[in-house]
């Protein structure tokens, strides 16, 4: 069963979605408060986490800051900020999604769906096997096996958030292609975020900050200006 992890200090809110959330088959804990979500995330595991940012004491933020570090769990951030520079810092500090209130239920349980689920835009390019490919770095090669999920560089592994993960799986798979933000936001977020396509820019700079030695100079996660991305491989 999936752990999923409301942190919402709204009493009547956080137990609404905990109702709903339990009917949808999720094994739901609760947090008013940062500090108690922070240890609910240690054992046993969570899976998947709704956030909000506006908190007593430390807020959605710092908690993101302190979680994504311990965990790779998807985080969805719901909340009233709805300004464009409190979505990109939510991102940033490492959410997945974020969904503004007043929301709907059902949107709330299609993103959690589609967090679960692994992307697919198809094909692949013939390079290696069908979920194995070796990216081309100046610090050497890269390898990354989509189907165990791992990002190595030698006998280092380097760990990827689900979003992270989703990201580049699309890219491998349409490696030396050029995908628009467009086409990266239907389908790394299946449907879309708002229409927003600077969620894009800000996955692809996180995610360059671990394939790239320089990553306001990249060689293996390129910008095609105007048209999009394309991953480099060999």
């Amino acid at each position: 069963m999936t752990r999923l992890l409301v942190l919402e200090d709204d009493d009547g809110l956080r137990s609404s979605l905990r109702l709903v959330l339990e009917d949808e088959g999720y094994d739901v804990v609760e947090a008013a408060k940062a500090e108690t979500a922070l240890t609910l995330i240690e054992a046993p595991g969570v899976d998947l986490m709704l956030v909000d940012l506006m908190l007593g004491g430390m807020d959605g933020f710092s908690f993101i800051q302190r979680a994504r570090p311990r965990t790779e769990a998807p985080i969805v951030v719901i909340s009233a900020r709805d300004g464009v520079a409190d979505i990109v810092a939510a991102l940033e500090a490492g959410a997945d999604d974020y969904v503004t209130k007043p929301f709907l239920v059902e949107e709330v349980k299609a993103r959690l769906k589609a967090l679960l689920r692994r992307p697919s835009l198809g094909g692949t390019d013939g390079r290696g096997t069908e979920d194995a490919f070796v990216l081309d770095s100046v610090d050497g090669p890269l390898v990354f096996d989509r189907g165990a999920a791992v990002l190595t560089r030698g006998d280092s592994e380097i760990h990827l958030t689900h979003t992270e993960y989703r990201l580049l799986s699309v890219l491998a798979e349409n490696a030396g292609r050029v995908l628009s933000r467009s086409s990266l936001l239907e389908h790394v977020w299946e449907g879309g975020f708002f229409g927003d396509e600077r969620i894009v820019d800000v996955h692809v700079r996180r995610l360059r900050k671990k394939l790239e030695s320089e990553p306001s100079r990249p060689a293996t996660l390129v910008t095609v200006r105007g048209l999009g991305y394309r991953l480099v491989v060999r």
